[in-house]
């Protein structure tokens, strides 16, 4: 068993390091490019002189893989937390996707224009705490769903990074009804031991978008099958066998009054 735990481990090392020398060969920044690279040659989700926001952008490699496809037409608006070294044909600002004065940048880079594609490898911060970083991971993806979504023009497509775990079906059925096709897919540049899987959605049907936000009903479909804080209606009452049982005084104890 050990040897063959050695062996996987030393045939994942070589395909990492295989993927990591056609980066640097490639003049890309990370590994992750190849990923965006096999979503595009599986799917052809951005076209030449396409509008995209890449969501998640640190350290530029989708962004690099971004204005190649775009062309000198295109647009490309990176966004991370983590400041990103300058790609050039792309502008990258830095600032938290989930907040207004981020949003707001971003609106202003777009002036008015609407996005034709979202591509997003965004990852939170990993606490080690498992169910903590997939709850928060998967809440910070329906909120660039719900950020994304009223920019994205109608036939647009969006693709995201999920970690497979609990609430992942869930979120599915929330973004389903705002696409014609929504798929699962997973690039052969990720870790054979990684839990990721990109979300692939193709042809944005805003017509069909329900009024609620992604995250909403999301949470409310997550709620259901943890239990959620729901009280029943009229519980049944419960006999109970517990009882309170007097200690006997024992004679001549006094009883305080």
């Amino acid at each position: 068993m050990r040897t063959a735990s050695m062996a996987d481990h030393w045939i994942e090392n070589h395909k990492r390091d295989s993927w990591r020398r056609q980066a640097k060969a490639s003049g890309y920044r990370a590994r992750s490019a190849f990923k965006l690279k096999q979503i595009q040659e599986r799917f052809q989700l951005v076209r030449e002189g396409d509008c995209v926001l890449d969501v998640g952008c640190h350290p530029g490699g989708w962004a690099q893989v971004a204005v190649e496809l775009v062309g000198d037409a295109g647009t490309v608006i990176g966004v991370d937390l983590q400041a990103c070294a300058p790609v050039e044909g792309a502008v990258l600002l830095t600032g938290d996707i989930t907040e207004a004065i981020t949003q707001e940048r971003i609106l202003s880079e777009l002036d008015g224009e609407l996005l034709n594609v979202v591509i997003s490898d965004i990852s939170p911060h990993i606490t080690g705490k498992w169910d903590m970083d997939q709850s928060v991971a998967m809440t910070l993806v329906a909120d660039v769903f719900d950020f994304a979504l009223p920019l994205l023009r109608k036939g647009g497509g969006l693709t995201t990074k999920l970690f497979q775990g609990i609430g992942v079906e869930e979120l599915i059925q929330a973004v389903r009804p705002h696409f014609s096709s929504v798929r699962r897919f997973s690039p052969d540049a990720s870790r054979n031991s990684s839990s990721e899987v990109y979300l692939v959605c193709k042809h944005h049907t805003p017509w069909k978008a329900p009024k609620t936000s992604v995250r909403t009903r999301y949470e409310e479909s997550l709620n259901k099958i943890l239990g959620g804080d729901e009280i029943e209606d009229d519980p049944e009452p419960v006999a109970s066998t517990f009882q309170v049982r007097r200690r006997k005084k024992p004679i001549g104890e006094f009883e305080e009054h």
